[in-house]
């Protein structure tokens, strides 16, 4: 059987969205597959962006979220509008780079590391990690 195709990156954006505000909520994929009547694996996927949310699953998403629908869809007030089409394509990265399990505890524990040579060997590591990750 051949590789599974990517995921969509608009499926990838909303999963970042939903496991940021579930994150921010301080809740598990549990709790939040509980509520949604599905299983913490149902909820993993919709993060991850590996299966598509459908449009009753993401209203039941965003209450039991506390927020509103269009948050999980990345919804913009009016003034955002009047933005560079590269901020979108940096958008998606940061939502599909924020979905990948660890990045936001990785973030937030980074930025509790004091600037300057600390925080540069910590990017070293991280850097010479992800090289060797890539070679090998």
């Amino acid at each position: 059987m051949g590789e599974a195709a990517s995921p969509n990156p608009i499926d990838v954006a909303v999963g970042a969205r939903i496991r940021l505000r579930r994150k921010e909520l301080g809740m598990s994929q549990a709790a939040l597959a509980e509520q949604l009547g599905v299983s913490f694996q149902q909820v993993q996927k919709y993060e991850r962006g590996a299966n598509r949310i459908s449009a009753s699953m993401l209203v039941k998403t965003a209450r039991a979220l506390d927020c509103p629908g269009g948050f999980l869809l990345g919804a913009r007030t009016v003034k955002e509008e009047n933005h560079a089409p590269q901020e979108d394509a940096l958008q998606a990265e940061f939502n599909s780079l924020l979905a990948i399990p660890g990045a936001v505890e990785l973030l937030r524990a980074f930025a509790k590391v004091p600037q300057g040579e600390a925080r540069s060997s910590v990017l070293a590591i991280v850097r010479s990690l992800a090289n060797g990750a890539a070679r090998g």
